[in-house]
């Protein structure tokens, strides 16, 4: 990435000062801001019920998104991250981005593989459902299978099951992620399409995209924006990452959100 005065840093994740500087960079630069939910916003949890946005997130996201335009990019479901955020000016784009909810309307993207992810979702919980701590979550778009809680001996057969359960239903493509397997419609679709699209017709192309996030699924987002924007990068230290910069962990978003949403009330 080669931005115009952008900040030197290391690859470390940054430390408070570093991060008022960044904020004081951005806030400078006219951002609209988009937030991953999950390991970004809230810590990872055993099950995805249990990732609760604390209030004082929700109040730090609430006061960056009066300077700045702010949207959550979450794999849960749309109305799972709007009723844990539970913030009404926001964008939300769930299903890694296939449902939209914006000023400009809803927009949705996988209407047609519902039939494939409904019996998809049945064979998996039939196949698993011998297997403990193996939890099937269905969403409108995708079925979501999450191991953090399966003894670890009895992860390749969860694999497994997924894998036969996708041959058998060819529209559906497998997406990898912390502790857990995604079908998802096998179509042109990410977190980074999703971002360009709402930058598009949220009338956002005069703002410097910012996105953060902490998993695979977000380094689609990094890269669509690294010739326009900056992504950072939550956590994953020393892997490699299209992101321009990292943040340790949750509380140094917190921190970051802060400093920001100070500098654009300057």
């Amino acid at each position: 990435m080669e931005l115009q005065d952008f900040p030197s840093f290391s690859s470390d994740p940054l430390d408070h000062s570093d991060i008022v500087r960044l904020a004081d960079w951005l806030g400078a630069r006219a951002p609209a801001l988009f937030l991953d939910y999950d390991g970004t916003l809230a810590d990872i949890a055993p099950r995805p019920e249990m990732a609760v946005l604390p209030a004082e997130m929700r109040a730090r996201v609430g006061r960056v998104a009066t300077g700045s335009p702010t949207a959550v990019v979450s794999g849960r479901d749309l109305q799972d991250v709007k009723a844990l955020v539970g913030l009404p000016d926001l964008i939300y784009a769930g299903s890694h981005g296939l449902d939209i909810e914006a000023p400009s309307g809803v927009h949705r993207f996988g209407d047609e593989f519902r039939p494939a992810i409904e019996r998809a979702q049945a064979a998996l919980e039939r196949a698993l459902a011998h297997i403990e701590g193996a939890f099937v979550q269905p969403k409108r778009y995708a079925i979501t299978v999450h191991t953090r809680l399966v003894d670890p001996a009895a992860k390749p057969e969860v694999a497994a099951v997924v894998k036969s359960v996708l041959a058998g239903e060819p529209t559906l493509r497998w997406m990898g992620g912390k502790e857990m397997h995604e079908l998802r419609p096998d179509m042109p679709w990410d977190k980074g399409k999703a971002v360009l699209h709402l930058i598009d017709v949220e009338g956002l192309g005069d703002r410097f995209p910012v996105y953060i996030g902490d998993d695979v699924t977000d380094e689609d987002a990094f890269r669509a924006i690294s010739d326009r924007g900056l992504g950072i990068m939550v956590g994953h230290h020393g892997t490699p990452t299209a992101a321009a910069v990292r943040l340790r962990d949750v509380a140094a978003v917190g921190i970051f959100l802060d400093h920001l949403a100070e500098r654009l009330s300057a």
